[in-house]
């Protein structure tokens, strides 16, 4: 019998936890939603997944204030931080995360080279219900990731579902 994927050790830990997820993606837009309902029985864990590639889409689905992307870029700490809130006050989930980043071949800069890649991961403070939670713990992490646009957006899903698991287990 094979081991696990880390979606299918993803279920095992939330539905523990009787905690649905959400999803906030960028760079990966929409692959490590795909990868959780690629699971049979993933409704009962995942509960949606916002795709908000273009900055207007941060704002409009997420609430993500327009003047934190113009200050600090979108593919930022405070852009991804504010994108894994938005998440959980526009759904009804106990956890989220949010990925965005420069997956290539264009698109880097001097101080966002291409690979360069901004994740976060929530949760309300309280554990109590997160529609319109407005406190939560938020963990973030920058990581620069090689290779070229498949293998950037591949190595994003995984840490993203990776450290995903590894926070709830501490949980």
């Amino acid at each position: 019998m094979s081991s696990p994927t880390l979606t299918e050790q993803l279920a095992e830990v939330l539905l523990q936890q009787g905690w649905m997820l959400a999803t906030a993606e960028s760079c990966t837009s929409g692959l490590i939603a795909s990868r959780c309902t690629e699971v049979p029985g993933s409704s009962s864990w995942f509960e949606r997944g916002f795709v908000t590639y273009s900055n207007e889409a941060k704002h409009e689905m997420l609430g993500v204030d327009s003047g934190l992307i113009t200050e600090h870029g979108a593919v930022s700490e405070a852009v991804a931080q504010a994108m894994a809130l938005g998440a959980l006050r526009h759904s009804r989930t106990q956890v989220s995360v949010a990925v965005t980043g420069v997956a290539g071949p264009t698109g880097g800069s001097a101080d966002k080279p291409v690979g360069t890649v901004w994740l976060a991961w929530a949760t309300p403070s309280d554990a109590g219900p997160t529609l319109g939670a407005e406190t939560a713990w938020v963990k973030t992490q920058r990581m620069h990731f090689a290779g070229d646009r498949a293998a950037v957006r591949e190595a994003t899903v995984q840490r993203a579902l990776q450290t995903l698991i590894d926070l709830l287990q501490q949980h």
